[in-house]
C-alpha cells in the first residue's frame, strides 16, 4: 500500500511541477529556417507556392503518403486549401494560402484538427542572391495556450529538424 501511495504522489507532483512549469514558458513558438539553392528566384518561387509540391520535399508531408487529401481552389492562388486526414503521425488537418506576394514570399496558415487543435502561421520566402541563386527562408510561427505550452521547447527542436531536412530535400529537387 505503500508503495502505490508513494507512485502516485510521485505522479502528482510531476504533474503540479508540470503544470507550474507551464506558467512561465512562453506561449509563442517561432522557428526559422534557411537555405540557398543554385536555382533562378523565380523558378524556386514558383515550386513553392504550389501546396501540392510540398508532397515531395516536406518531410512531415511525407510521413504518411497514404493520407486522405482533399483541395479547394487553384493551388499557387490566395484561398487555396489543402487538407488532410492520416494516421496517428499524420494527423488531420489543412493549410490555406492566405497571402502571396509574387516571387517573393508566401503566407499560409496551418490548422491542425487531430491529435491537438492547433495554429500557426507559415511563411516561406524567396530571395536572389544571383542570377542562379536562391535563398529560400521558412518560418513557422504561433501560440500554445497553457498547459499545452510546455511542449513548445521540445516542439520547436523538432521542427526546427524537420525544416532542415525539408529543405535539404529542396535544394536536391532543384540541384540534381
Amino acid at each position: 500500500m505503500n508503495i502505490l501511495l508513494t507512485i502516485l504522489l510521485i505522479l502528482a507532483g510531476i504533474i503540479v511541477a508540470l503544470l507550474l512549469i507551464g506558467l512561465f514558458i512562453k506561449k509563442e513558438h517561432y522557428v526559422n529556417r534557411e537555405i540557398i539553392i543554385n536555382a533562378p528566384r523565380q523558378k524556386v518561387f514558383d515550386y513553392l507556392k504550389l501546396l501540392k509540391n510540398q508532397d515531395e520535399f516536406n518531410k512531415h508531408a511525407m510521413v504518411a503518403p497514404d493520407r486522405q487529401r482533399e483541395f479547394k481552389g487553384t493551388d499557387g492562388t490566395v484561398g487555396y486549401v489543402y487538407s488532410w486526414k492520416g494516421n496517428k503521425s499524420a494527423g488531420e488537418g489543412e493549410k490555406e494560402i492566405k497571402n502571396i506576394i509574387e516571387g517573393k514570399r508566401i503566407e499560409t496558415e496551418i490548422r491542425f484538427i487531430k491529435p491537438m487543435r492547433v495554429t500557426a502561421t507559415i511563411i516561406m520566402e524567396t530571395e536572389s542572391l544571383s542570377d542562379n541563386q536562391t535563398k529560400v527562408s521558412w518560418t513557422n510561427a504561433g501560440t500554445l495556450k497553457y498547459p499545452i505550452n510546455i511542449m513548445i521547447p521540445m516542439m520547436e527542436k523538432n521542427v526546427s529538424k524537420g525544416m532542415d531536412d525539408s529543405l535539404l530535400t529542396l535544394k536536391g529537387i532543384f540541384e540534381k
